[in-house]
Protein backbone atom coordinates (compact mmCIF):
# COMPACT_ATOMS: atom_id res chain seq x y z
CA UNK A 1 0.00 0.00 0.00
CA UNK A 2 1.38 3.96 -0.75
CA UNK A 3 1.71 6.30 1.60
CA UNK A 4 -0.79 8.93 2.16
CA UNK A 5 -0.75 11.98 0.11
CA UNK A 6 -2.71 14.60 -0.25
CA UNK A 7 -5.41 15.30 -2.96
CA UNK A 8 -3.13 18.91 -4.25
CA UNK A 9 -0.36 16.56 -4.79
CA UNK A 10 -1.51 14.16 -6.72
CA UNK A 11 -3.81 15.94 -8.80
CA UNK A 12 -4.10 18.83 -10.74
CA UNK A 13 -5.84 21.97 -10.08
CA UNK A 14 -9.28 22.18 -12.21
CA UNK A 15 -9.64 24.58 -15.46
CA UNK A 16 -12.29 27.20 -15.54
CA UNK A 17 -15.12 25.36 -18.14
CA UNK A 18 -16.63 28.50 -18.46
CA UNK A 19 -15.59 30.88 -21.65
CA UNK A 20 -13.08 33.59 -20.76
CA UNK A 21 -14.14 37.48 -19.05
CA UNK A 22 -11.32 39.59 -20.26
CA UNK A 23 -9.97 40.00 -23.85
CA UNK A 24 -6.80 39.38 -25.51
CA UNK A 25 -3.89 41.22 -23.71
CA UNK A 26 -1.84 42.34 -26.97
CA UNK A 27 2.48 41.42 -26.29
CA UNK A 28 1.24 39.81 -22.42
CA UNK A 29 3.37 36.30 -22.26
CA UNK A 30 2.67 33.21 -19.60
CA UNK A 31 5.25 30.66 -18.99
CA UNK A 32 3.82 27.72 -17.06
CA UNK A 33 5.52 24.80 -15.23
CA UNK A 34 2.45 22.41 -15.45
CA UNK A 35 1.49 19.81 -12.67
CA UNK A 36 2.62 17.10 -12.22
CA UNK A 37 1.88 14.21 -9.21
CA UNK A 38 4.15 13.68 -6.52
CA UNK A 39 5.95 10.29 -5.39
CA UNK A 40 4.29 9.61 -2.26
CA UNK A 41 7.61 7.33 -1.45
CA UNK A 42 9.92 10.49 -1.57
CA UNK A 43 10.34 13.63 0.25
CA UNK A 44 8.06 16.43 -1.24
CA UNK A 45 10.47 19.10 0.12
CA UNK A 46 12.02 18.41 -2.92
CA UNK A 47 9.53 20.31 -4.96
CA UNK A 48 10.74 23.86 -3.49
CA UNK A 49 14.05 23.25 -2.92
CA UNK A 50 14.77 25.54 -6.08
CA UNK A 51 12.76 27.09 -9.10
CA UNK A 52 13.24 25.49 -12.38
CA UNK A 53 15.76 27.59 -14.18
CA UNK A 54 14.22 26.71 -17.81
CA UNK A 55 11.47 29.19 -17.79
CA UNK A 56 13.35 32.24 -15.87
CA UNK A 57 15.96 31.65 -18.30
CA UNK A 58 13.78 32.20 -21.26
CA UNK A 59 11.81 34.48 -19.67
CA UNK A 60 15.18 36.85 -19.78
CA UNK A 61 14.70 36.53 -23.32
CA UNK A 62 11.54 38.11 -23.94
CA UNK A 63 11.91 41.64 -25.80
CA UNK A 64 11.51 44.63 -24.11
CA UNK A 65 7.68 45.39 -25.75
CA UNK A 66 6.71 42.38 -24.23
CA UNK A 67 5.27 41.83 -20.75
CA UNK A 68 5.88 38.13 -19.14
CA UNK A 69 4.97 36.57 -15.99
CA UNK A 70 5.44 32.64 -14.56
CA UNK A 71 3.50 30.48 -12.92
CA UNK A 72 4.46 27.21 -10.99
CA UNK A 73 1.49 24.92 -10.68
CA UNK A 74 3.37 22.74 -8.29
CA UNK A 75 3.02 25.70 -5.94
CA UNK A 76 -0.46 24.58 -5.55
CA UNK A 77 -1.81 28.19 -5.62
CA UNK A 78 -4.09 27.05 -8.34
CA UNK A 79 -3.95 26.75 -11.58
CA UNK A 80 -2.65 29.16 -13.98
CA UNK A 81 -4.21 32.74 -14.49
CA UNK A 82 -6.18 33.83 -17.16
CA UNK A 83 -7.13 37.11 -16.09
CA UNK A 84 -5.86 39.39 -18.62
CA UNK A 85 -6.26 36.57 -20.86
CA UNK A 86 -2.00 36.59 -22.52
CA UNK A 87 -1.44 36.68 -25.67
CA UNK A 88 0.99 34.16 -25.77
CA UNK A 89 1.73 31.18 -23.37
CA UNK A 90 4.79 28.71 -23.35
CA UNK A 91 4.41 25.76 -21.90
CA UNK A 92 7.91 23.38 -21.24
CA UNK A 93 6.76 19.56 -21.56
CA UNK A 94 8.76 17.01 -19.80
CA UNK A 95 6.97 13.16 -20.66
CA UNK A 96 5.69 12.75 -16.94
CA UNK A 97 3.36 15.71 -17.57
CA UNK A 98 2.49 16.01 -21.04
CA UNK A 99 -0.94 15.29 -20.93
CA UNK A 100 -0.97 18.37 -18.59
CA UNK A 101 0.76 20.36 -20.89
CA UNK A 102 -1.74 18.96 -23.64
CA UNK A 103 -4.77 20.36 -21.82
CA UNK A 104 -3.44 23.60 -20.36
CA UNK A 105 -2.67 23.96 -24.13
CA UNK A 106 -5.58 23.11 -25.32
CA UNK A 107 -7.79 25.23 -22.99
CA UNK A 108 -5.51 28.82 -23.98
CA UNK A 109 -5.92 28.20 -27.48
CA UNK A 110 -9.52 27.57 -27.24
CA UNK A 111 -9.62 31.01 -25.72
CA UNK A 112 -7.20 32.64 -28.29
CA UNK A 113 -4.43 32.92 -26.82
CA UNK A 114 -1.25 31.53 -29.33
CA UNK A 115 0.23 28.63 -27.53
CA UNK A 116 4.18 27.70 -28.08
CA UNK A 117 5.32 24.19 -26.59
CA UNK A 118 8.78 23.04 -25.52
CA UNK A 119 10.98 21.16 -23.28
CA UNK A 120 12.29 17.49 -23.61
CA UNK A 121 9.51 16.05 -24.44
CA UNK A 122 9.17 18.27 -27.46
CA UNK A 123 12.49 17.29 -28.49
CA UNK A 124 12.46 13.73 -28.24
CA UNK A 125 8.73 13.11 -29.73
CA UNK A 126 7.50 16.18 -31.84
CA UNK A 127 5.19 14.39 -33.87
CA UNK A 128 2.57 13.89 -30.99
CA UNK A 129 3.46 17.46 -29.35
CA UNK A 130 2.75 19.26 -32.72
CA UNK A 131 -1.41 18.91 -32.58
CA UNK A 132 -1.50 20.58 -29.47
CA UNK A 133 0.66 23.56 -30.46
CA UNK A 134 0.52 26.90 -32.56
CA UNK A 135 4.12 26.52 -32.33
CA UNK A 136 6.57 23.89 -31.03
CA UNK A 137 10.12 25.43 -29.95
CA UNK A 138 12.68 22.45 -30.37
CA UNK A 139 16.38 23.07 -28.98
CA UNK A 140 17.59 26.17 -27.00
CA UNK A 141 14.46 28.07 -26.00
CA UNK A 142 16.54 31.07 -24.92
CA UNK A 143 17.33 31.38 -28.52
CA UNK A 144 14.49 31.20 -29.97
CA UNK A 145 11.61 33.02 -27.72
CA UNK A 146 12.41 36.24 -28.57
CA UNK A 147 12.23 35.52 -32.14
CA UNK A 148 9.02 33.35 -31.60
CA UNK A 149 7.70 36.71 -29.82
CA UNK A 150 8.30 38.87 -32.87
CA UNK A 151 7.17 36.69 -35.64
CA UNK A 152 4.20 36.86 -33.39
CA UNK A 153 3.70 40.65 -33.53
CA UNK A 154 4.31 40.67 -37.42
CA UNK A 155 2.01 38.04 -37.92
CA UNK A 156 4.64 35.21 -39.45
CA UNK A 157 4.53 32.59 -36.94
CA UNK A 158 6.11 29.54 -37.97
CA UNK A 159 4.63 26.13 -36.71
CA UNK A 160 8.10 25.09 -36.07
CA UNK A 161 11.40 26.89 -34.38
CA UNK A 162 14.96 24.97 -34.09
CA UNK A 163 18.12 26.02 -32.73
CA UNK A 164 20.74 24.07 -31.40
CA UNK A 165 22.69 24.45 -27.68
CA UNK A 166 26.40 25.54 -29.47
CA UNK A 167 25.44 29.55 -28.88
CA UNK A 168 28.28 30.53 -26.29
CA UNK A 169 26.59 29.94 -22.96
CA UNK A 170 28.27 33.25 -21.42
CA UNK A 171 26.07 35.54 -23.61
CA UNK A 172 22.77 34.28 -22.32
CA UNK A 173 20.98 36.76 -20.01
CA UNK A 174 20.95 36.06 -16.05
CA UNK A 175 17.19 33.87 -15.34
CA UNK A 176 14.50 36.68 -14.32
CA UNK A 177 14.16 35.68 -10.96
CA UNK A 178 12.06 38.59 -9.99
CA UNK A 179 9.25 36.83 -11.71
CA UNK A 180 9.26 34.14 -8.60
CA UNK A 181 7.38 34.08 -5.25
CA UNK A 182 10.44 33.92 -3.16
CA UNK A 183 8.93 32.62 -0.41
CA UNK A 184 7.80 29.31 -2.27
CA UNK A 185 11.05 28.04 -2.37
CA UNK A 186 14.34 27.18 0.22
CA UNK A 187 16.12 29.33 -2.28
CA UNK A 188 15.56 31.31 -5.30
CA UNK A 189 19.14 30.64 -6.21
CA UNK A 190 19.55 28.07 -8.76
CA UNK A 191 22.24 28.54 -10.66
CA UNK A 192 23.67 26.94 -13.59
CA UNK A 193 27.07 27.24 -15.05
CA UNK A 194 27.86 24.66 -17.10
CA UNK A 195 25.71 22.68 -19.62
CA UNK A 196 25.92 18.97 -20.21
CA UNK A 197 27.86 16.31 -19.46
CA UNK A 198 30.91 14.17 -20.25
CA UNK A 199 28.87 11.06 -19.79
CA UNK A 200 26.15 10.08 -21.88
CA UNK A 201 24.74 7.15 -20.22
CA UNK A 202 22.11 5.38 -22.31
CA UNK A 203 18.92 5.64 -19.72
CA UNK A 204 19.93 9.39 -19.34
CA UNK A 205 17.32 12.01 -21.03
CA UNK A 206 21.11 13.69 -22.50
CA UNK A 207 20.98 10.63 -24.82
CA UNK A 208 17.82 11.52 -26.47
CA UNK A 209 17.51 11.09 -29.82
CA UNK A 210 17.98 14.94 -31.44
CA UNK A 211 18.87 16.34 -28.30
CA UNK A 212 23.28 17.44 -28.95
CA UNK A 213 23.82 19.32 -25.95
CA UNK A 214 28.07 19.92 -26.09
CA UNK A 215 29.59 21.09 -22.97
CA UNK A 216 29.86 24.56 -22.00
CA UNK A 217 30.57 26.94 -19.44
CA UNK A 218 29.78 30.61 -18.32
CA UNK A 219 32.12 33.22 -16.94
CA UNK A 220 33.08 32.34 -13.19
CA UNK A 221 32.33 36.10 -12.04
CA UNK A 222 29.22 36.07 -13.75
CA UNK A 223 28.24 32.93 -11.19
CA UNK A 224 29.49 34.73 -8.55
CA UNK A 225 27.66 37.83 -9.49
CA UNK A 226 24.19 36.47 -9.86
CA UNK A 227 24.59 34.53 -6.74
CA UNK A 228 26.11 37.74 -4.69
CA UNK A 229 22.86 39.73 -5.99
CA UNK A 230 20.24 37.27 -5.15
CA UNK A 231 20.83 38.12 -1.50
CA UNK A 232 20.32 34.06 -0.20
CA UNK A 233 22.96 32.79 1.62
CA UNK A 234 22.38 28.84 -0.48
CA UNK A 235 22.73 28.05 -3.78
CA UNK A 236 21.69 25.52 -5.86
CA UNK A 237 23.94 24.41 -8.93
CA UNK A 238 21.55 22.44 -11.41
CA UNK A 239 24.16 21.43 -13.66
CA UNK A 240 24.42 18.08 -15.01
CA UNK A 241 27.32 17.50 -13.86
CA UNK A 242 29.56 20.40 -12.60
CA UNK A 243 32.64 18.56 -12.38
CA UNK A 244 32.86 17.65 -15.99
CA UNK A 245 35.55 19.77 -16.48
CA UNK A 246 37.97 20.03 -13.24
CA UNK A 247 39.72 22.86 -13.70
CA UNK A 248 36.90 25.03 -14.64
CA UNK A 249 35.02 23.87 -11.25
CA UNK A 250 38.77 24.89 -8.97
CA UNK A 251 37.84 28.52 -10.99
CA UNK A 252 34.80 28.81 -10.12
CA UNK A 253 35.28 27.61 -6.68
CA UNK A 254 37.81 30.25 -6.16
CA UNK A 255 35.13 32.75 -7.65
CA UNK A 256 32.59 31.53 -4.63
CA UNK A 257 35.04 31.50 -1.72
CA UNK A 258 35.06 34.82 -0.97
CA UNK A 259 31.57 35.32 -0.73
CA UNK A 260 31.16 33.01 2.95
CA UNK A 261 27.87 31.47 0.85
CA UNK A 262 27.07 27.61 0.92
CA UNK A 263 25.74 25.67 -2.01
CA UNK A 264 25.30 22.64 -3.09
CA UNK A 265 25.65 20.57 -6.27
CA UNK A 266 25.61 17.92 -8.62
CA UNK A 267 28.95 15.78 -9.75
CA UNK A 268 30.03 12.57 -10.49
CA UNK A 269 32.11 10.35 -8.17
CA UNK A 270 35.34 10.95 -9.92
CA UNK A 271 35.35 14.37 -8.87
CA UNK A 272 37.69 12.74 -6.39
CA UNK A 273 40.46 11.77 -8.25
CA UNK A 274 41.89 15.21 -6.98
CA UNK A 275 41.56 15.53 -3.19
CA UNK A 276 43.10 18.90 -3.61
CA UNK A 277 39.69 19.89 -5.71
CA UNK A 278 37.32 18.80 -3.02
CA UNK A 279 38.96 20.53 -1.04
CA UNK A 280 38.72 23.48 -2.83
CA UNK A 281 34.76 23.24 -3.26
CA UNK A 282 34.76 22.91 0.63
CA UNK A 283 36.52 25.68 1.20
CA UNK A 284 34.40 27.92 -1.61
CA UNK A 285 31.01 26.75 0.36
CA UNK A 286 30.24 23.15 -0.69
CA UNK A 287 27.79 21.79 1.95
CA UNK A 288 26.59 18.88 -0.34
CA UNK A 289 26.78 16.86 -3.64
CA UNK A 290 24.05 15.09 -5.43
CA UNK A 291 26.08 11.90 -6.80
CA UNK A 292 24.63 9.41 -9.52
CA UNK A 293 26.57 6.69 -8.75
CA UNK A 294 24.16 4.39 -10.66
CA UNK A 295 24.24 0.69 -9.46
CA UNK A 296 27.07 -0.92 -6.78
CA UNK A 297 27.53 -3.48 -9.51
CA UNK A 298 30.28 -2.73 -12.42
CA UNK A 299 28.87 -4.66 -14.87
CA UNK A 300 25.33 -2.27 -14.95
CA UNK A 301 27.80 0.83 -14.75
CA UNK A 302 29.66 -0.65 -17.80
CA UNK A 303 26.02 -1.85 -19.78
CA UNK A 304 25.10 2.15 -19.23
CA UNK A 305 27.86 3.13 -20.88
CA UNK A 306 29.11 5.41 -17.96
CA UNK A 307 32.63 6.15 -17.69
CA UNK A 308 32.74 5.70 -13.65
CA UNK A 309 35.60 4.66 -11.10
CA UNK A 310 35.17 1.22 -9.77
CA UNK A 311 32.09 0.48 -7.67
CA UNK A 312 34.84 -1.29 -4.33
CA UNK A 313 35.94 2.57 -4.75
CA UNK A 314 33.06 4.05 -3.76
CA UNK A 315 33.22 3.95 -0.28
CA UNK A 316 36.77 5.55 -0.31
CA UNK A 317 35.72 8.25 -2.27
CA UNK A 318 32.30 8.79 0.10
CA UNK A 319 35.03 9.05 3.00
CA UNK A 320 37.40 12.27 1.09
CA UNK A 321 34.05 14.07 0.50
CA UNK A 322 32.53 13.62 4.46
CA UNK A 323 36.50 14.47 5.45
CA UNK A 324 36.13 17.90 3.81
CA UNK A 325 32.52 18.56 5.34
CA UNK A 326 30.65 17.38 2.30
CA UNK A 327 27.35 15.44 2.49
CA UNK A 328 26.17 13.31 0.18
CA UNK A 329 23.11 12.48 -2.01
CA UNK A 330 23.40 8.95 -3.57
CA UNK A 331 21.40 8.33 -6.57
CA UNK A 332 20.34 4.69 -7.43
CA UNK A 333 19.04 3.34 -10.37
CA UNK A 334 17.20 -0.06 -9.73
CA UNK A 335 15.84 -2.75 -12.39
CA UNK A 336 19.31 -2.76 -14.68
CA UNK A 337 19.24 -6.12 -16.38
CA UNK A 338 22.15 -7.20 -13.71
CA UNK A 339 19.95 -6.44 -10.86
CA UNK A 340 18.29 -9.33 -8.49
CA UNK A 341 15.93 -9.00 -5.75
CA UNK A 342 18.61 -8.95 -3.17
CA UNK A 343 19.55 -5.63 -4.81
CA UNK A 344 17.29 -3.78 -2.47
CA UNK A 345 19.04 -4.60 0.35
CA UNK A 346 22.60 -4.50 -1.01
CA UNK A 347 22.57 -0.62 -1.91
CA UNK A 348 20.56 0.66 1.21
CA UNK A 349 22.75 -1.49 3.68
CA UNK A 350 25.71 0.43 1.44
CA UNK A 351 23.99 3.52 2.59
CA UNK A 352 24.06 3.13 5.69
CA UNK A 353 27.31 1.63 6.04
CA UNK A 354 29.03 4.76 4.58
CA UNK A 355 26.70 6.83 6.20
CA UNK A 356 25.32 8.66 2.89
CA UNK A 357 23.15 11.58 4.35
CA UNK A 358 20.83 11.34 1.43
CA UNK A 359 19.62 8.91 -1.51
CA UNK A 360 17.27 8.86 -3.77
CA UNK A 361 16.17 6.12 -5.82
CA UNK A 362 14.95 5.79 -9.52
CA UNK A 363 12.93 2.41 -10.85
CA UNK A 364 15.12 2.35 -13.85
CA UNK A 365 12.87 4.06 -16.62
CA UNK A 366 13.28 4.22 -20.53
CA UNK A 367 12.72 8.00 -22.01
CA UNK A 368 11.66 7.77 -25.51
CA UNK A 369 14.47 8.59 -27.43
CA UNK A 370 16.95 7.29 -25.72
CA UNK A 371 19.57 4.16 -26.35
CA UNK A 372 17.37 2.39 -23.49
CA UNK A 373 14.52 2.71 -25.17
CA UNK A 374 14.74 1.35 -28.47
CA UNK A 375 16.51 -1.69 -26.77
CA UNK A 376 13.61 -1.88 -24.30
CA UNK A 377 11.21 -1.33 -27.68
CA UNK A 378 12.94 -3.99 -29.89
CA UNK A 379 13.42 -6.88 -27.01
CA UNK A 380 9.58 -5.91 -26.30
CA UNK A 381 9.77 -5.81 -22.81
CA UNK A 382 7.73 -2.33 -22.83
CA UNK A 383 4.91 -2.43 -20.83
CA UNK A 384 3.19 0.63 -22.30
CA UNK A 385 3.31 4.36 -23.65
CA UNK A 386 1.59 6.07 -20.31
CA UNK A 387 3.90 8.88 -20.38
CA UNK A 388 2.80 9.88 -16.60
CA UNK A 389 3.94 6.62 -15.43
CA UNK A 390 7.70 7.40 -16.98
CA UNK A 391 8.33 9.21 -13.53
CA UNK A 392 10.86 6.96 -12.55
CA UNK A 393 8.64 5.76 -9.81
CA UNK A 394 6.62 3.44 -10.99
CA UNK A 395 7.81 0.10 -13.35
CA UNK A 396 7.36 0.55 -17.10
CA UNK A 397 9.24 -2.40 -18.17
CA UNK A 398 9.66 -6.08 -17.96
CA UNK A 399 13.15 -6.64 -15.86
CA UNK A 400 15.26 -9.62 -16.50
CA UNK A 401 15.88 -11.26 -12.97
CA UNK A 402 12.88 -10.13 -10.98
CA UNK A 403 9.16 -9.49 -11.72
CA UNK A 404 7.33 -5.85 -11.61
CA UNK A 405 5.97 -6.29 -8.32
CA UNK A 406 9.24 -7.35 -6.98
CA UNK A 407 10.65 -4.81 -8.51
CA UNK A 408 8.03 -1.84 -7.27
CA UNK A 409 7.86 -3.09 -4.05
CA UNK A 410 11.85 -3.25 -3.41
CA UNK A 411 11.71 0.20 -4.34
CA UNK A 412 8.93 1.58 -1.86
CA UNK A 413 11.28 -0.69 0.77
CA UNK A 414 14.61 1.24 -0.24
CA UNK A 415 12.80 4.60 0.94
CA UNK A 416 10.98 2.97 3.76
CA UNK A 417 13.87 2.24 5.41
CA UNK A 418 15.69 5.35 4.21
CA UNK A 419 13.21 7.30 6.09
CA UNK A 420 13.11 5.58 8.98
CA UNK A 421 14.66 6.21 12.83
CA UNK A 422 16.42 3.86 12.94
CA UNK A 423 17.93 4.69 9.36
CA UNK A 424 19.06 8.15 10.13
CA UNK A 425 20.04 7.73 13.33
CA UNK A 426 22.86 4.87 11.88
CA UNK A 427 23.72 7.84 9.32
CA UNK A 428 24.43 10.71 11.33
CA UNK A 429 27.63 12.66 10.52
CA UNK A 430 30.94 11.21 12.45
CA UNK A 431 31.64 14.61 13.36
CA UNK A 432 29.05 15.46 16.70
CA UNK A 433 29.19 19.22 15.44
CA UNK A 434 27.42 18.39 12.43
CA UNK A 435 24.52 16.04 13.87
CA UNK A 436 22.19 18.32 14.98
CA UNK A 437 22.07 20.00 11.49
CA UNK A 438 21.67 16.29 9.77
CA UNK A 439 18.96 15.63 12.18
CA UNK A 440 16.95 18.72 11.62
CA UNK A 441 17.35 18.39 7.82
CA UNK A 442 16.46 14.45 7.65
CA UNK A 443 12.92 15.23 9.70
CA UNK A 444 12.24 18.16 8.04
CA UNK A 445 13.18 17.27 4.56
CA UNK A 446 12.50 13.44 4.65
CA UNK A 447 9.76 12.57 7.38
CA UNK A 448 7.33 15.71 7.18
CA UNK A 449 5.69 14.67 4.06
CA UNK A 450 2.05 14.82 6.22
CA UNK A 451 2.93 19.15 6.30
CA UNK A 452 4.97 19.65 3.17
CA UNK A 453 1.77 20.61 1.17
CA UNK A 454 0.93 22.97 3.57
CA UNK A 455 4.10 24.89 3.63
CA UNK A 456 3.71 24.86 -0.51
CA UNK A 457 -0.01 25.69 -0.25
CA UNK A 458 0.39 28.75 2.32
CA UNK A 459 3.96 29.62 1.19
CA UNK A 460 5.94 29.10 4.31
CA UNK A 461 8.68 27.14 2.65
CA UNK A 462 11.11 29.95 2.80
CA UNK A 463 10.03 30.97 6.57
CA UNK A 464 10.92 27.53 8.47
CA UNK A 465 13.54 26.50 6.23
CA UNK A 466 15.78 29.79 6.12
CA UNK A 467 16.83 29.92 10.04
CA UNK A 468 18.55 26.33 9.73
CA UNK A 469 20.10 27.11 6.20
CA UNK A 470 21.74 30.54 8.02
CA UNK A 471 22.80 28.44 10.78
CA UNK A 472 24.29 25.60 8.35
CA UNK A 473 26.27 28.43 6.34
CA UNK A 474 27.49 29.74 9.89
CA UNK A 475 28.28 26.58 10.92
CA UNK A 476 30.42 25.86 7.79
CA UNK A 477 32.11 29.28 7.64
CA UNK A 478 34.02 28.24 11.19
CA UNK A 479 34.27 24.46 9.37
CA UNK A 480 36.03 25.84 6.63
CA UNK A 481 38.54 27.77 8.83
CA UNK A 482 39.42 24.79 10.54
CA UNK A 483 40.06 23.14 6.97
CA UNK A 484 42.32 25.41 5.55
CA UNK A 485 44.50 25.62 8.72
CA UNK A 486 44.99 21.35 8.34
CA UNK A 487 47.57 20.19 5.37
CA UNK A 488 46.07 18.66 1.95
CA UNK A 489 45.58 15.69 1.43
CA UNK A 490 47.56 13.40 -1.12
CA UNK A 491 46.22 12.95 -4.54
CA UNK A 492 45.94 8.73 -5.35
CA UNK A 493 45.14 7.66 -8.63
CA UNK A 494 41.91 5.92 -9.49
CA UNK A 495 41.05 3.03 -11.41
CA UNK A 496 38.05 4.12 -14.05
CA UNK A 497 35.53 1.62 -15.14
CA UNK A 498 35.67 1.81 -19.03
CA UNK A 499 32.81 2.43 -20.99
CA UNK A 500 33.15 2.69 -24.33
CA UNK A 501 32.66 6.59 -24.30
Amino acid sequence: MKPWIPRAMRIAPPLDPHPPTSPIRPRQALLINPFYPKDPHASFGKHVLTPTLALTSVAAATPDEWQVSYWDENLLQGPPPSDPMPAVVGITVHLTFAERAYELARWYRRRGAVVVLGGLHVISCPDEAAPHADALAIGDGVSLWGRILRDVDDGTLQPIYRADFRKPYRDDPPPRRDLLPRESFLTTSSLIATRGCHNRCGFCYLSTKGLHMPYLVRDVQQIADEFHRDGQPYAVFTDNNLGSKPEYLRQLCRALRPLEKIWSAAVSIDVTDDPSLVREMALAGCTGVFIGFESLQNDNITDAKKKSPRTEDYARRVALLHDNGIQVNGSFVLGFDHDREDVFENTIRWVEENRLECATFHIMTPYPGTPLFRQMESEGRLLHRDWCKYDTANVVFRPKHMTEEQLAAGYARCYQRLFSHASIWRRRPKDWRAVPAYLAMSYLYKRSNWMWHLLIKYRLTARVWRPLVELTRRRHVKFRRRLQAQPETPARGSTVVSAGV
